[in-house]
């Protein structure tokens, strides 16, 4: 009877270790197209590639919690669009000029990518409790809005030396990793090159 128990042990565990295997099989299998796509950017780097955006290495910029929420106080995460190509923008309630310029901007970047443009989220990352005028929510329907907290916020986000995460665009790929960060006042046909070369690059999201 115990040889008997032992062999059902041993079953047992022989079932569980090969349903682990094609479970890593399957997960491997699915995010090769992303990793084929990060090899070739930093592993590989032809010498022919020219970025405008800088790349940003993925693994040293997962998204943090950021105590994030919508307008109407629902606690959320940029995890809610996950499986798809984040743009995103940090910036004060107020929205001065370059605030909505940066939102007219990812607004027409995702135009132009056409047939693509689907594969794409417009976030706006709103540092503080300053009310937004709904007369510019309404101008760029489609944009997400959340609050975050700043403190959370300025720590994620890489800024080019000399300015702050609100002078840039940043690019989240479809895994929740910031991949790419736009200068400050930046040029929107090189933009469009930059996130263009992305989606394509990336067979998921």
């Amino acid at each position: 009877m115990e040889n008997v128990t032992q062999e059902t042990n041993q079953d047992q565990l022989r079932q569980k270790a090969s349903g682990r295997r094609k479970m890593m099989f399957v997960l491997l299998v699915c995010a090769a197209p992303m990793i084929a796509s990060y090899f070739t950017y930093y592993v590989i780097k032809p010498s022919s590639r020219t970025n405008y955006g800088d790349l940003l290495d993925p693994r040293a910029h997962p998204i943090p919690p950021l105590g994030t929420a919508t307008l109407d106080g629902k606690q959320t995460t940029l995890g809610e669009w996950k499986g798809k190509w984040i743009m995103l923008q940090v910036d004060s309630g107020e929205c001065a000029d370059a605030c909505q310029r940066k939102l007219l901007e990812m607004r027409q970047l995702r135009l132009m990518q056409g047939k693509e443009m689907d594969r794409v989220e417009r976030v706006w990352l709103v540092t503080d409790d300053k009310p937004i005028e709904t007369t510019l929510l309404r101008q760029y329907d489609g944009t997400r809005v959340l609050r975050a907290d700043a403190a959370a916020v300025g720590k994620w986000l890489p800024a080019a030396q000399g300015s702050v995460p609100a002078d840039h665009i940043y690019m989240i790929d479809p895994l929740g990793n910031l991949m790419m960060r736009f200068p400050k006042n930046p040029d929107p046909s090189k933009m469009k090159k930059d996130i263009g070369k992305l989606l394509k690059a990336s067979r998921i999201g």
